[in-house]
């Protein structure tokens, strides 16, 4: 299936309320409302966030001009007030200079080559756990691969375990996750003024001070130790070292805001994937028959390492077709400037682009039976050819996410160190995903350990 060149011509959405627009429907259930523009109205299509004109974008070659053209005549867009409160003025959120000054500080800190040295990291930290699980056992697989994945990023991002095993750290993030989807639900909470204090705001700026003093405890850790101390070298040291082309360090504050987007994107995206993953597979006996071969093969009972990324084929595939079903990241927003437009034709300046993540990984003009988990739609010479950004989780362009590489190296070796050695039995569970900063699961996934 390859996608064919088409105008982008905007058309008229579904019909909204005064001054609000079509918030509420989109407040109600944003992934619902984005299919439906999808299938019922067209490929560019006009529609309004409150009083904002918004165009949505579902064909990959809109998406890839929109996603390429980010910094040049589109901004990002902040959604809601949440988000910022968490992550500050980091690299994700920032803007023009500042973002490409303190793009070029983060970049080389997860530059490949390093993330070779955190693979033993990864692996070390995934056999610990497995050590840890007996046959029969009862668990929270979403609480499993969240503690999993913050002590691999902990110890990545500052050469150290927590001292309660992440569990003020993780926590904190239970709430912020909680309260980021209380700002998106209902759509009128992403209006409020930012002096405004209702309850799940309160909760949220409690959450985030947890997380504050957690990080600035670990900052001041690095930033006291002996120089000749091996952890300099993890990321944190590096953010430290890094200056820009004026010699200048980064601030206090902007270590802050780089060491909590690093460490919450670190190990909240990776986690979520290998939760939706180990879902999949416990209703794939097929796909999941494929992948024990696999690791048998080519592991033979012994760990997994960075080199074993290219050799295990099939498990890349699982956990790409995980990020295609459940993309952690939903969606992207971006505002038009003077200059805007698209496929040639001009978008009015103050205009709001919209793509997501789910709607476009989901259409079946990209994908033969999208809902259904198939690896095998991603092996080399499988008849159906991808177009570019019909698969994009990452996102793209200049601000595809840096930790791309660090998510996917991490998400294919856990599970190959912990898939050679155990299945999870799931129960039931009809994987209805709850919206909020990501795309998790709406009730705790339960499963049985079961050992091979």
């Amino acid at each position: 299936m390859v996608a064919s060149e088409a105008p982008a011509r905007p058309v008229p959405g579904p019909r909204g309320l005064p001054l609000l627009g079509n918030l509420l429907a989109f407040g109600r259930d944003p992934l619902a409302f984005f299919s439906r523009l999808r299938d019922d109205y067209g490929d560019v299509v006009t529609w309004r966030l409150g009083p904002r004109r918004s165009l949505f974008l579902s064909r990959p070659d809109h998406i890839a001009e929109l996603l390429a053209a980010v910094e040049q005549t589109y901004e990002p867009l902040e959604i809601g007030w949440a988000l910022k409160q968490l992550l500050g003025d980091s690299v994700l959120l920032s803007k023009g200079a500042d973002w490409r000054r303190k793009r070029a500080l983060v970049q080389p800190t997860v530059r490949p080559r390093h993330v070779r040295t955190y693979a033993a990291t990864m692996v070390d930290c995934s056999t610990a756990l497995a050590g840890t699980w007996r046959d029969g056992q009862r668990l929270d697989v979403r609480r499993e691969m969240t503690r999993l994945t913050q002590r691999i990023v902990v110890r990545t991002l500052f050469g150290n375990d927590l001292e309660d095993d992440g569990g003020r750290l993780g926590d904190a993030m239970a709430v912020i996750q909680r309260e980021l989807a209380t700002e998106l639900r209902g759509g009128v909470n992403l209006f409020l003024p930012s002096w405004a204090r209702p309850p799940w705001r309160r909760r949220l700026l409690a959450a985030v001070a947890v997380v504050d003093a957690e990080i600035r405890r670990l900052i001041d850790a690095r930033r006291s130790a002996d120089p000749a101390d091996a952890r300099q070298d993890d990321l944190l040291g590096r953010l430290l070292a890094a200056r820009d082309e004026d010699g200048r360090a980064l601030t206090a504050r902007e270590v802050r805001d780089e060491a909590v987007t690093l460490w919450a994107a670190g190990h909240e995206t990776t986690s979520t994937t290998l939760t939706w993953t180990w879902l999949l597979l416990a209703r794939s006996p097929d796909a999941r028959a494929r992948l024990t071969e696999e690791l048998d093969r080519v592991l033979g009972g012994r760990p997994p390492a960075y080199e074993d990324y290219e050799r295990l084929p099939w498990t890349r595939q699982v956990v790409k077709e995980a990020l295609r079903l459940y993309p952690p990241a939903w969606v992207i927003t971006a505002v038009a400037g003077k200059e805007a437009a698209l496929d040639g034709a001009p978008v009015r300046a103050g205009t709001v682009m919209w793509c997501s993540q789910w709607a476009t990984h989901r259409d079946p003009r990209w994908f033969r039976d999208p809902a259904a988990f198939r690896p095998e739609r991603w092996d080399a010479g499988a008849p159906d050819v991808v177009p570019d950004h019909a698969w994009f989780p990452f996102g793209g362009g200049q601000r595809t996410c840096l930790g791309a590489r660090f998510a996917l190296v991490e998400a294919t070796l856990v599970l190959a160190a912990l898939a050679q050695r155990f299945h999870l039995e799931a129960d039931p569970h009809d994987g209805v995903p709850a919206v909020g900063l990501l795309l998790l699961p709406a009730v705790p996934v339960r499963a049985t350990v079961r050992a091979r």
